[in-house]
């Protein structure tokens, strides 16, 4: 009976083995199923590892000295020696905060009013200015943060002074007083600046997921060859495929507009033909990149793994939606460039919480511009191949 039963047991091991030993090879021939098992997690964890941080460093900073006095300097001197910020110009007025801020060139202001020094030295207290960029609402807040204690440990030290040259403290205890104040989202939420970034995430993945389901769903039930047949182009089986998606996708942004504007109360400061223009041109790209994820995977299931990897991934970690950019390792910001999701979602900021047009966003409207261009001469050169 042991050596039955011994018997039995090595029979079925070897059954399993040979079922294992079939999917090995059937997982072997099939390299592209192998390589996103194995891609997927490295790049989930570098993604995840470099670009996954709230921290905030070198934040662009601009800076208005109305005193220009060495106390002032002193002041400024705390903000330029420190790693969480970067001086990027001394203004005179506020149009010159405006623009900075608007182009994204400084995320925050520090302004000094004239009697900074004569109140200081006096013994009163004196009012700063901190304007912040409140379309990321956690960079924002993070930032009034740090210029809180750097004022605040220039206002302690001040007072150490006064004590060594007194041997008494007659003035008051914190001279300096920061008054933050945040544009574009008065009261910092952040619903402010995720309404218009969720937009751009989901209508990248959207849209990409949809077109290289459909057309990889063709090949797999074997109607791509019956389409292929009709006299029609590669072009105009592309298009006719895309139009579709499109006006569906066009649809999807007038409802999002109007969510944020009635059920989040998020309003739409800028032009709506601006940014439904940009919407179309992004649109357009992001559906020609589910065409071109449909000719690099010709079956569901790995066209929908690829399209979550190309488009949610990098949309949502690296397009400065959720994490500041400039925070990132340079390597990463690199990468940044290469990912549309980030031109568009500044794009929205810029027309949903600055009110800004063209004169401002030019650049990111030429380079998205850009990528719907590539994109579509990409899925039509490689469809038409395909078809060859």
């Amino acid at each position: 009976m042991p050596f039955s039963k011994y018997g039995k047991e090595h029979d079925e091991a070897k059954q399993v083995w040979a079922i294992s030993r079939k999917e090995f090879l059937h997982i072997i021939r099939d390299p592209r199923s192998l390589g996103m098992a194995i891609a997927i997690p490295m790049i989930l964890l570098v993604l995840f590892g470099y670009a996954l941080t709230l921290d905030v460093d070198s934040v662009p900073i601009v800076v208005w000295d109305q005193n220009e006095s060495e106390m002032s300097r002193e002041f400024i001197s705390r903000f330029t020696g420190s790693r969480y910020f970067s001086l990027k110009a001394q203004v005179s007025n506020y149009r010159d905060i405006e623009r900075a801020i608007d182009s994204g060139k400084a995320f925050a202001a520090l302004i000094i009013p004239t009697d900074f020094d004569r109140r200081i030295n006096s013994g009163r207290r004196v009012s700063t200015q901190l304007i912040v960029d409140g379309s990321d609402s956690n960079t924002a807040t993070i930032t009034i943060g740090y210029v809180d204690t750097v004022a605040f440990n220039y206002s302690s030290d001040l007072v150490i002074r006064q004590i060594e040259r007194i041997g008494g403290s007659h003035g008051i205890s914190n001279p300096v007083d920061l008054r933050p104040r945040a544009w574009f989202n008065a009261d910092l939420e952040s619903k402010n600046s995720i309404v218009p970034g969720l937009i751009a995430v989901i209508m990248m993945v959207i849209a990409a997921l949809l077109t290289s389901l459909t057309v990889a769903r063709e090949w797999e039930r074997g109607t791509m060859e019956q389409l292929i047949s009709t006299p029609v182009s590669g072009s105009e089986l592309i298009f006719g495929k895309l139009f579709p998606y499109f006006a569906i996708g066009m649809f999807d942004v007038l409802i999002a507009v109007l969510m944020g504007e009635f059920l989040f109360q998020v309003p739409l400061r800028g032009s709506a033909g601006l940014l439904f223009a940009m919407a179309a041109i992004f649109l357009t790209g992001a559906l020609s990149l589910g065409i071109v994820i449909s000719i690099l995977a010709r079956t569901q299931l790995l066209a929908s793994q690829l399209a979550m990897v190309v488009t949610f991934l990098p949309s949502f970690l690296l397009s400065g939606f959720v994490y500041a950019i400039d925070n990132m390792p340079q390597a990463i910001q690199v990468m940044t460039y290469f990912i549309p999701a980030t031109y568009f979602v500044t794009l929205l900021k810029g027309i949903y919480l600055k009110g800004v047009g063209l004169e401002v966003l030019i650049l990111e409207a030429v380079l998205l511009t850009l990528f719907g261009i590539v994109m579509v001469i990409l899925a039509n050169v490689g469809f038409n191949k395909k078809l060859e």
